[in-house]
């Protein structure tokens, strides 16, 4: 399986993407948020990501840099479905807020043409906590992180081998570290380093440190740990300075992928 970052930047980043990604297995895709915008469609677009190709994809959570660039995505398929270019169905899976509000806004900006396909060939599936779908051929259990701003949900996704934990873009909360602990790869945010936790004020937006993301890989045992959803004022040296922070306290497999960076799980 590999996975794509389209994006790793946190909500208000102009030198890279709000975070969202794509897993592939087998000529399927799995796409998880759609950053803020139509760069959506250039992000696929330059990871030869085929959306005839896409028939799953999650929205985490409500705000805009992670819905609003489904809309776009949606839009695609649809109109692609009318003109006889898209096969099969889609399906796009959420908690009951964001799929009522993904309702709510596609009624609105959409034509009723486009939306007369949906709930006939675009299924928005409203997604409870602990119920498991299985996507790209693999289970996937979706869970509430507990969110302190909106309501928000990660995901288990089962591999060959092992687990792997989204825990959406905010820190782990104990109450699911079950999922957590001896993950074989888990994605968690970095809002910024701990050094430069008075200057980005991470913790009054709820979100990690890269310190605080190696501790809790490093207490719950998780193999590979990948950091997302960060700051891009040091982008082009971000992988150094992170990694040099989390080695301090994070024994595994690290990684800080940058924008369009593809992984092998």
């Amino acid at each position: 399986m590999e996975l794509t970052m389209l994006g790793t930047g946190s909500a208000l980043v102009t030198e890279c993407f709000n975070t969202c990604y794509v897993f592939e297995e087998n000529d399927q895709y799995f796409l998880v948020d759609g950053g803020g915008g139509n760069e959506i469609l250039k992000r696929l677009k330059d990871n030869h990501i085929d959306y005839r190709k896409i028939h799953d994809i999650m929205i985490t959570h409500k705000h805009i840099d992670h819905l609003l660039g489904i809309i776009w995505v949606m839009r695609l398929i649809l109109q692609k479905m009318l003109a006889g270019q898209y096969e099969g169905e889609v399906y796009i899976y959420g908690h009951d807020e964001v799929i009522a509000l993904l309702h709510d806004l596609v009624f609105k900006l959409l034509t009723s043409k486009q939306t007369s396909l949906i709930g006939e060939r675009m299924h928005l599936v409203i997604v409870t906590n602990w119920e498991k779908k299985t996507i790209i051929g693999h289970e996937v259990t979706f869970f509430d992180i507990h969110s302190s701003k909106a309501k928000q949900f990660g995901y288990m996704m089962k591999l060959d081998e092992g687990k792997l934990v989204c825990c959406g873009d905010e820190p782990l909360n104990k109450v699911n570290a079950p999922y957590v602990d001896h993950a074989q790869w888990l994605l968690h945010e970095a809002f910024c380093l701990y050094k430069d936790k008075d200057i980005y004020k991470p913790y009054e937006k709820h979100h990690s440190t890269v310190k605080d993301a190696a501790m809790i890989a490093e207490k719950y045992h998780v193999e590979n740990l990948l950091l997302y959803h960060t700051e891009d004022d040091h982008i082009i040296v971000r992988k150094e300075l992170y990694r040099d922070e989390a080695k301090q306290y994070y024994s595994g497999r690290l990684y800080i992928p940058d924008d369009n960076e593809t992984i092998i799980l």
